[in-house]
């Protein structure tokens, strides 16, 4: 099974990408909805998050993740985020690598994980192919805007977007870039674009290979991985972002 990494950054357009790609009848795991579930109220998940950063984050009304109150902790202090992303992440995987099983199972052949922190979290080294929705920070930037509302500064829009790692730096990574800087024509048509390509890079043969053999798929698994981190260190990939439309 093909595990396509589908991963952005906020205001790219990557959920609209990621419709799109559901709309081509490919089986999608939203690691957004997983992690919403790994810390549903009394799961060990958020009992770590309350024991380090207070029970002020947990909701007095129904025991839920109070977001708004653990975003205010986490804010502009890089320690702690990354101090909450080493509880979630672990979390996730677990449940990612469980749903991953259950699609191998049914034979699917390609499954995408729409990944926000896909390469934040080091998932990308599992993904047999990655697909980065990208556009120019100014794009970024008006959308955010835009979607907040006359409430929202350009300076706390700024901050948000500076949060996150660069998409300009997740272009080493990527094996196919789907550059939304356009209408959604022609977005649609690049998703369509890549869903053939990564149809066609999918043989019958191999698939059933991986699917009748596990220990063939382990090691399709293990040369992914290997692949990942060569490529990554030796700097081989395109670097140079696409040209906005």
């Amino acid at each position: 099974m093909l595990i396509v990494g589908l991963t952005g950054g906020i205001a790219s357009g990557k959920s609209t990408v990621s419709k799109l790609f559901q709309s081509q009848q490919l089986p999608l795991i939203d690691l957004d909805i997983l992690a919403r579930q790994v810390v549903e109220p009394g799961s060990p998940t958020l009992l770590k998050l309350e024991k380090v950063f207070g029970k002020e984050i947990i909701s007095d009304k129904d025991g839920s993740l109070n977001r708004p109150k653990l975003g205010s902790v986490i804010f502009n202090d890089e320690k702690k985020r990354k101090i909450l992303n080493g509880i979630i992440h672990p979390a996730i995987r677990k449940r990612l690598a469980w749903l991953l099983l259950l699609n191998w199972l049914k034979g699917e052949k390609i499954t995408v994980v729409d990944a926000p922190l896909l390469i934040e979290a080091g998932l990308w080294r599992f993904a047999g192919k990655i697909v980065l929705v990208y556009c120019s920070e100014q794009i970024q930037l008006q959308r955010l805007i835009s979607r907040a509302g006359p409430l929202s500064s350009p300076e706390d829009a700024r901050a948000r977007i500076a949060s996150q790692a660069p998409l300009s730096s997740k272009l080493i990574y990527a094996d196919h870039i789907i550059d939304n800087s356009g209408d959604l024509a022609e977005l649609d048509r690049q998703v369509e674009d890549v869903v053939n390509k990564l149809n066609r890079s999918v043989s019958w043969y191999t698939w059933l290979a991986c699917w009748l053999l596990p220990p063939f798929g382990l090691f399709k698994v293990l040369l992914t991985i290997l692949y990942r981190l060569y490529y990554k260190r030796i700097g081989q990939k395109k670097t140079r972002p696409p040209k906005a439309r």
